[in-house]
């Protein structure tokens, strides 16, 4: 299946199963040169292969490793003609190499997508459609891969990317970083990070290292505004389960970013969201949550975007209530109060593209959550968390499965409270608790 939102974008004719990027990247001219080695496995006979790919020139493509394809590049899709149709269930590869001044996707929703240039290296922020700004890619969100990423730089750049870093090797100028993601990922959770950083480590004493990549001028603000961020992770381990991977890397970057931007396994914040006063605490809990919701259990279809973004925000709540600050049912009677002032034309389980990173969906999917926990009660909407994600570890979900869980967890009909909240445009009122 394509997906709703996207239909143009990836390619349902194979499923990937790893990329292999080799990067080589200079900040001053913005270049980049790259080796993107695909493994995949063909769904159905495939007289063609087609990857996402931005306007790069195209060095060379090879199938298997064998003599050069024969390919076309335009509109943003490279279309890799095998010397023979791969049949059904073949494993085979595709590598191109490439070069080229990335250029985020443009969109009029949501700014610029993908591999966006700063003053200092280079950012990468892709979600929904931004993956094909940097890298060849079968970009929908079903589709998972363990990834390898090398990046060359110049020395006295730092490289952050997704996954676990494996092996630096210095030069006369330049530095080769490789990290290695070997949890599914999907091509919009692809990031490199690329600056002049500090590392760091977040003190904690749990067994999830937290790594961080600071600007020098901003670390005593980065250790007063993330100094929670591991009770965080003690908090959501115990409502969600088990972290999902190795590590969780803090990436700041020193320019004004609107939002925080979470990766796999890292989320990256801009220097406007270190005030020295953790004024941006939820922040960091809403992009902690998305390791969880969005990054192990990703959205089969972008329709169903309310299940990344309704959870992080719930989780926001849930760490305020847990740390002392106000309970999710007060925050939870002031958003409602805020949504009940807006236009009610809304379907969150289904918001329509334009509408995907639409206020209403985060605030109005943090209700759906706070309306379930007040029918089913604390105990077993834990519970029904942690089996939700469990199950569903390192795969694709949708809405309807999450009701159907649901309602294992509850001993009353939950068809009429998913209904109100998820599918019908007008704003329910809030459930009153059980007695």
């Amino acid at each position: 299946m394509t997906d709703s939102y996207f239909p143009q974008h990836g390619d349902s004719g194979y499923r990937t199963t790893a990329y292999d990027l080799e990067l080589d990247y200079r900040p001053h001219t913005g270049r980049l040169s790259g080796r993107a080695r695909i493994s995949a496995v063909a769904e159905r006979q495939l007289s063609e292969v087609a990857l996402d790919l931005g306007p790069f020139r195209i060095n060379r493509v090879l199938v298997d490793g064998g003599r050069p394809a024969r390919y076309t590049h335009r509109d943003d899709k490279l279309r890799v003609r095998p010397a023979r149709p791969l049949r059904a269930g073949a494993a085979f590869t595709v590598e191109v190499r490439y070069t080229g001044v990335p250029r985020p996707v443009r969109t009029r929703d949501w700014g610029d997508l993908g591999w966006e240039q700063l003053e200092e290296g280079a950012l990468v922020a892709s979600q929904p459609t931004g993956a094909r700004s940097w890298f060849p890619c079968n970009d929908r969100p079903d589709d998972k891969a363990r990834y390898r990423i090398a990046v060359t730089a110049p020395t006295p750049y730092t490289v952050v990317a997704n996954g676990g870093l494996t092996s630096r090797t210095i030069s006369a100028s330049t530095t080769t970083w490789v990290y290695e993601q070997s949890a599914p990922m999907a091509s919009y959770l692809a990031t490199v990070q690329i600056g002049p950083y500090e590392l760091v480590d977040v003190a904690h004493a749990g067994r999830v290292p937290q790594p961080a990549a600071v600007p020098r001028s901003l670390l005593n603000r980065f250790e007063r505004d993330f100094a929670r961020q591991p009770q965080m992770m003690t908090a959501f381990t115990d409502l969600f389960g088990p972290y999902p991977f190795d590590d969780y890397a803090v990436v700041v970057v020193d320019e004004e970013l609107d939002v925080p931007v979470e990766a796999q396994g890292l989320s990256i914040f801009g220097a406007n969201h270190l005030d020295g006063r953790r004024g941006s605490e939820r922040l960091v809990a809403h992009e902690l949550a998305h390791q969880w919701f969005g990054n192990s259990l990703t959205v089969a279809d972008w329709r169903d975007i309310w299940l990344n973004e309704g959870f992080a925000k719930y989780a926001e709540w849930l760490w305020s209530e847990v740390s002392g600050g106000p309970s999710a049912a007060a925050i939870a009677a002031k958003s409602r109060a805020r949504l009940a002032l807006m236009r009610q034309d809304i379907r969150i389980a289904h918001p329509g593209q334009r509408r995907l990173f639409d206020a209403r969906v985060y605030e109005r999917g943090g209700l759906t959550l706070h309306a379930l926990r007040t029918v089913i009660g604390h105990a077993a909407f834990v519970s029904l968390l942690r089996e939700w994600t469990t199950t569903h570890r390192h795969g694709v979900v949708r809405t309807e499965e999450f009701i159907a869980l649901a309602q294992r967890h509850s001993a009353h009909p939950l068809d009429g409270l998913f209904r109100m909240w998820l599918y019908d445009e007008k704003l329910p009122a809030l459930p009153q608790p059980r007695r």
